[in-house]
């Protein structure tokens, strides 16, 4: 997975602001603040919908005031998008088809103790699980 193809999740260069060419460029990008139009291609690409980025990212509230101020996301918030982008982006990846991937990410799984894979993406040890998984099924073991 690069960096490349998170940013394209992201929005690319149109809603980042920015080329995106490197691990360093996203680090850059995530420290300073994604923008909000971030959020927009997210949702509008069909990666995650309002309610899994309202539990997962950000509050609908505190998107709201973001969106009033015009201010940008946090850091926290930037990387926690980015980071459930990335499981996005990787189940795509291993599964070979967004839209199946979009279901294999939201039915419970019994090799993740009947939890959904989505859902584990709340926290860095659940992404790291959620991406063993996907890479067991990459080289065939099944899940």
């Amino acid at each position: 997975m690069t960096s490349q193809v998170l940013a394209d999740y992201l929005g690319g260069r149109r809603a980042l602001g920015r080329e995106i060419r490197s691990d360093f460029d996203l680090d850059d990008a995530i420290r300073e603040g994604l923008p909000l139009s971030a959020i927009e291609s997210v949702v509008r690409g069909g990666a995650l919908s309002p309610s899994e980025l309202d539990a997962l990212v950000i509050p609908r509230r505190t998107l709201a005031h973001r969106k009033r101020l015009g201010r940008r996301l946090s850091a926290r918030q930037s990387d926690r998008l980015t980071r459930v982008v990335r499981v996005v982006a990787r189940a795509e990846e291993a599964i070979g088809e967004f839209a199946k991937a979009q279901r294999w990410l939201r039915k419970p799984n019994r090799a993740l103790r009947g939890k959904r894979p989505l859902d584990l993406a709340a926290s860095d040890v659940g992404i790291r699980v959620v991406e063993q998984l996907l890479g067991r099924i990459e080289h065939g073991l099944g899940a």
